[in-house]
């Protein structure tokens, strides 16, 4: 059995952690959470979800094992269909309605040019996550492509790999694009991992939609 990832201080508001626990019930199913959440020592949520607050108090640590847990019980392959699966339930399910706060739901926005509304909904995209958890992210542009750092990472937090492993957050940047496209794909690429020893992990993705 391997050991669990000690608590971190860092933090995503209880609200996101809500989400977070629901993307993952979408993905394995309500008994395979249930299993996830035992083996992770976080069974308080079986019964009680967390506060439906912003208060910061779900520790980047229980994403970090969960996510872990989620490669032992489902294997690496499996492991990685599903945590892609639930970063885009938890983008479609919760993030979504953060990003009308940010108004990325406008009228105005879905009329821009398909490279601003991309450029526009990815930075808005980082603003949600940095403004109100500890997840730190940014967004640059190189050439072709944009590329979305995450500077500080639940995902991967305080784990080794030998390859990028933060398939979650490839999930959330997937429907991400699809809402701000209107329902275009878009190749994204991790190229940078903090697990793989790496300063930020980074998405690289293409400026033009996949034919």
């Amino acid at each position: 059995m391997h050991e669990l990832i000690a608590v971190s201080g860092k933090y995503y508001p209880n609200k996101m952690g809500r989400i977070y626990l629901g993307a993952l019930a979408e993905a394995v199913g309500d008994n395979g959470l249930n299993v996830l959440l035992n083996k992770t020592d976080l069974a308080q949520y079986i019964a009680k979800q967390p506060p439906d607050n912003w208060e910061r108090e779900f520790d980047f640590a229980f994403i970090a094992n969960l996510n872990q847990e989620l490669v032992v019980m489902y294997g690496p392959r499996g492991g990685r269909r599903l945590a892609v699966r639930s970063g885009r339930y938890f983008f479609d399910r919760g993030v979504k309605q953060l990003g009308m706060i940010a108004g990325l739901g406008d009228i105005a926005m879905r009329a821009l040019p398909l490279h601003t509304k991309l450029k526009m909904g990815l930075a808005a995209l980082a603003r949600i996550f940095s403004q109100f958890s500890d997840q730190h992210c940014r967004v640059e542009e190189s050439g072709s492509q944009y590329l979305f750092f995450v500077d500080v990472c639940p995902i991967c937090w305080q784990q080794t790999a030998v390859q990028p492993m933060c398939h979650f957050t490839t999930g959330v940047l997937q429907a991400a694009l699809d809402w701000f496209s209107g329902g275009l794909n878009f190749r994204i690429e991790q190229v940078q991992c903090k697990a793989v020893g790496d300063e930020a992990c980074a998405f690289k993705i293409d400026k033009e939609p996949i034919k």
